[in-house]
């Protein structure tokens, strides 16, 4: 009899909270409980992944501005190759060419600029030719080695123009380094190339090393978080199967402890 309404009394509170405990760990198609669907974020995450997102927005930025400036001209720009060049014959030329000067509030009005000629030979084909400084003074005026800045005062473009006259009849017979066009006929050959494939190489590299460094950060943050989740997750699940486990495990050594009591009594009643 003691047994039994031992038995009774303890029943009602093991048996039902264990199988409430089991349903409550796997009620969710076997996830546990409170187990939080939003990855798990900290400042630090959020700090790196403004980063990563900074860093690719502004490669596209940096794209968009070589883009514009450098890599379109590039490709509209004449192919040239290097040769060597000697001096012929350098002249100003009588006539001095137009340009618009600007007078702020009062507009602009008409000035003039020396015209520095340098007429050159290319060693390779023996062909004569205009220099110019690059392939914008070619654009701007093909008959010029150069575009001055047009101001006012005329004796310090002339200035200009005679240094660099003396400078070049100093290289009289002497071979330096040119650019031309061989699939053009046009007879003007450049300095200098202002977009060369060094600088067209930089303005495609750190934009793009930028892109993916921005996006390699994004990428190993929302890895970590994943990893973090599935982490907890795990970690949520044994816990649950230690709880049932050491349920059992108590519900057990109290039913031994209850027989052997029992048992105990019954023998002090036969005595």
């Amino acid at each position: 009899m003691p047994f039994e309404s031992l038995s009774l009394r303890w029943s009602p509170r093991t048996a039902f909270p264990t199988s409430e405990k089991r349903r409550n760990i796997y009620h969710n198609n076997g996830d546990p409980p409170y187990v939080h669907k939003k990855l798990p974020t900290s400042p630090g995450e959020d700090r790196a992944m403004l980063l990563g997102f900074a860093m690719m927005g502004f490669s596209v930025l940096m794209f968009f501005l070589f883009g514009i400036t450098i890599l379109k001209p590039f490709m509209l720009s004449t192919q040239r190759e290097e040769s060597n060049c000697t001096i012929i014959h350098t002249q100003i030329a009588d006539d001095w060419m137009d340009c618009a000067l600007n007078f702020g509030v009062d507009g602009q009005r008409q000035g003039k600029y020396p015209c520095l000629q340098v007429l050159v030979n290319l060693t390779h084909s023996g062909q004569k030719a205009l220099l110019h400084y690059n392939e914008e003074a070619v654009q701007i005026n093909s008959k010029c080695f150069y575009t001055p800045k047009c101001h006012r005062d005329r004796n310090d473009l002339l200035s200009s123009a005679l240094d660099l006259k003396e400078f070049f009849d100093h290289k009289n017979g002497t071979p330096f380094s040119c650019f031309y066009s061989p699939d053009s006929q046009s007879e003007d050959v450049i300095l200098i190339k202002k977009y060369d494939q060094m600088v067209i190489f930089h303005c495609v590299f750190w934009p793009s090393l930028s892109l993916l460094g921005g996006a390699l950060i994004v990428g190993m943050v929302k890895l970590t978080q994943h990893l973090s989740l599935l982490c907890e997750k795990y970690s949520t699940a044994l816990r649950g199967e230690a709880g049932v486990k050491g349920t059992h495990i108590e519900q057990h050594r109290f039913t031994l402890w209850s027989v052997g009591r029992s048992k105990g009594r019954s023998r002090e009643m036969l005595f």
